[in-house]
């Protein structure tokens, strides 16, 4: 009985280490498994040292692509530079651009003054003409000084030809304001007389006149011929700031006109003259 129990028990072992065979096997055919007594390593294919990757040169393409790329970036640090450089105002070019038309002198006379709005393309007597004098607060007609041509450039922000080319239109523009085209007005009195006298010979009144009010006073006209029949031969201060006022606020047909008041004895003289006329 005692025989019969161990046979079983070995018999039961062996079934055991059978099965533990088979399934070892098993998976030693499909790699699975490390060989018994041994340290958990990995395979020796791939316990190896993997060799270093080599870099890969650069081609000449490579060179040249990123040869490229720099000089493409330097290009685009210049430009912005260069344009940032045009952009701001530049004392140098100024002055550089002051003396193409003053030569050895430190004043525009009037030859450069002549090539000057040759450059710029507008004629001496246009009106921006007097306009850019004003800018500049220019002190004679026709010359204009080192001094006068830094301060008013400089508030235009122009040191060149193009750039002042650039700005005529915002110097025109300037006349349609009201205030300013007043400080311009009794600027062109002082601006347009000899130095010497304190009137404005009237050939010089007529023509500054023309200037102003030539093509926004429609009375103009016949104010012009009042002016060559009269007996003036000078226009003073006091006259020349009136009649613009006068254009300003009489109406066409002087019907607001008060004889009795302050105005000069010229508006005066004009309004009378002009009467008669119309009565003819």
């Amino acid at each position: 009985m005692h025989s019969d129990a161990a046979n079983f028990q070995l018999n039961s072992h062996l079934t055991t280490l059978a099965s533990i065979h088979k399934i070892h096997h098993t998976l030693h055919r499909l790699n699975l498994t490390e060989d018994v007594g041994q340290d958990s390593h990995p395979p020796a294919c791939c316990s190896r040292a993997m060799p270093p990757r080599k870099k890969r040169r650069p081609s000449a393409g490579d060179d040249m692509s990123a040869k490229k790329s720099r000089q493409d970036s330097v290009f685009r640090k210049h430009e912005t530079t260069q344009i940032r450089e045009e952009d701001t105002f530049s004392s140098k070019r100024c002055l550089e651009w002051f003396y193409e038309y003053a030569g050895c002198d430190e004043v525009v006379g009037p030859e450069g003054m002549e090539k000057f709005c040759e450059d710029i393309g507008v004629e001496p007597e246009n009106v921006v003409m007097l306009v850019l004098a004003w800018k500049l607060d220019a002190q004679s007609m026709g010359y204009f000084t080192l001094q006068e041509w830094l301060r008013g450039m400089g508030s235009l922000q122009c040191d060149s030809t193009e750039r002042l080319r650039n700005s005529l239109e915002y110097l025109r523009s300037v006349l349609n304001d009201s205030t300013s085209f007043k400080l311009i007005y009794r600027y062109a009195f002082d601006f347009a007389r000899e130095k010497d006298q304190r009137s404005l010979d009237l050939n010089t009144a007529k023509c500054m006149l023309g200037l102003l009010l030539g093509k926004t006073w429609p009375l103009f006209p016949v104010f012009n011929q009042f002016l060559e029949q009269s007996k003036y031969k000078v226009i003073n201060k006091d006259q020349w700031c009136n009649v613009l006022e006068f254009s300003r606020t009489i109406n066409l047909d002087l019907s607001n006109y008060d004889e009795d008041g302050a105005w000069p004895v010229l508006l005066d003289e004009f309004v009378e003259w002009y009467k008669e006329r119309q009565m003819s």
